[in-house]
């Protein structure tokens, strides 16, 4: 692993997800997202900041299932994870239940492990 903070790589997977959008290849922009949020998900200010980016992917794509599912998920994101309510491992998008738990990567495990989350 690049010995960069679990801030650090948050951002690189935000950045990731932003150039690729921006050259067009949405759905690898949007698996970027979901690391994203898996790594910020036990964080308010980045669990939430994370929604808010898969919500805009939502209304760029034109993806009202997505744009739906956003809408309630930045909402819960600011209101639960502060009490640490939120499902480890969960990809954050539409197409996953809210609750659910999901197998963390191994790479992104390590991230997290490395952090101490």
């Amino acid at each position: 692993m690049e010995d960069l903070s679990l801030e650090e790589h948050i951002e690189a997977e935000i950045a990731l997800a932003a150039e690729l959008s921006k050259a067009g290849d949405d759905e690898a922009a949007f698996r970027h997202l979901e690391r994203a949020h898996v790594l910020g998900q036990a964080s308010t200010y980045y669990h939430t900041r994370v929604h808010l980016l898969m919500l805009k992917h939502g209304i760029k794509t034109r993806n009202i299932r997505e744009t739906a599912g956003q809408v309630l998920r930045v909402a819960g994101a600011a209101t639960k994870t502060p009490l640490g309510i939120y499902p480890k491992g969960n990809t954050g998008g539409a197409n996953v239940s809210p609750i659910r738990p999901m197998p963390v990567p191994d790479d992104l495990a390590e991230i997290l492990r490395e952090a101490g989350r």
